[in-house]
């Protein structure tokens, strides 16, 4: 009958869609969580030409993939130093724009070491979860042994993305503090507000748990949720500084965005502030 043969093909249609589509996001997961960015050669020269505190560097992770990172050399030794890593679509070295210059940047006084992500800038392979989770603790080993660097006076910065691998440091090394911008609880859980309707749990090959990881950390925390954020809804980022278990400090960024949270004018000196503290580090969660 014409109506049984509707209903056989809204059946059909109904079933492609909910394997198809399920299958479609599986797969291709690794393009919606992972933007890599290229470093220009163009770009690679400025840097040198305009930043004589910066050294490019070269560092070999666990598996022998090679990362490229950049260090802006403080002007003391024994200054503090932070770990940046950065959000899902960004070339780190836009960074330094802010704080390439160790006396007139935003941070005066203080050196970083900004970590391009597997396949990003120049470093090599392809990213993930675990992998760049892994990268982080490489990163950590090799800032120790930089000239003049001073172990309890290490910090990690996480920028959205980001703020999974910050937390998975946090969790692995003694850290003497960790700024989280425009983070996020868990990638299930950020999922499953764009993807309602699917099992994303199920599907998530990438997982990132800041949430559950986070009651166990002790290093003090600065937070900075974007009171406009638009990717990741501020609610996300409230869970995981509520379930914080060291000291700290949560700064709400009046109508910024995702993507401009450097802009605000309470940004910067909320970031100077918490790195001048010099906070003493708190043991590792976990080894």
């Amino acid at each position: 009958m014409p109506g049984e043969s509707l209903l056989v093909s809204l059946a059909r249609i109904a079933a492609v869609v909910a394997i198809g589509l399920p299958l479609v996001l599986y797969l291709l997961q690794d393009r919606l969580i992972f933007y890599p960015q290229p470093l220009a050669p163009r770009r690679r020269a400025e840097i040198a030409r305009r930043y004589a505190a910066v050294e490019e560097l070269f560092i070999e992770a666990a598996d022998g993939t090679r990362l490229h990172a950049w260090h802006v050399k403080p002007a003391a030794a024994g200054a503090p130093l932070v770990l940046y890593f950065g959000g899902n679509a960004e070339e780190v070295s836009w960074m330094l724009e802010a704080i390439g210059d160790p006396v007139h940047g935003e941070t005066p006084g203080v050196g970083w070491l900004l970590a391009d992500y597997r396949g990003y800038g120049a470093s090599a392979g392809r990213p993930s979860a675990r992998a760049l989770a892994g990268d982080a603790l490489t990163l950590y080993d090799a800032a120790l042994k930089l000239p003049g660097i001073d172990a309890r006076r290490i910090f990690v910065f996480g920028r959205s993305l980001g703020s999974g691998f910050a937390v998975a440091l946090v969790a692995r090394r003694p850290l003497a503090g960790a700024i989280l911008v425009a983070p996020f609880d868990s990638l299930a859980a950020l999922a499953k507000h764009y993807y309602p309707y699917l099992p994303v749990k199920w599907l998530l090959r990438h997982r990132l748990d800041s949430l559950a990881a986070a009651p166990r950390m002790h290093a003090p925390l600065l937070c900075v949720i974007a009171q406009g954020d638009e990717v990741i809804p501020p609610a996300h980022a409230e869970r995981l500084c509520a379930a914080w278990g060291g000291a700290k400090r949560v700064i709400v960024l009046p109508g910024a965005r995702h993507n401009d949270t450097d802009a605000a004018p309470q940004f910067w000196p909320a970031v100077r502030a918490f790195l001048d503290a010099r906070t003493e580090p708190a043991a590792a969660a976990g080894r």
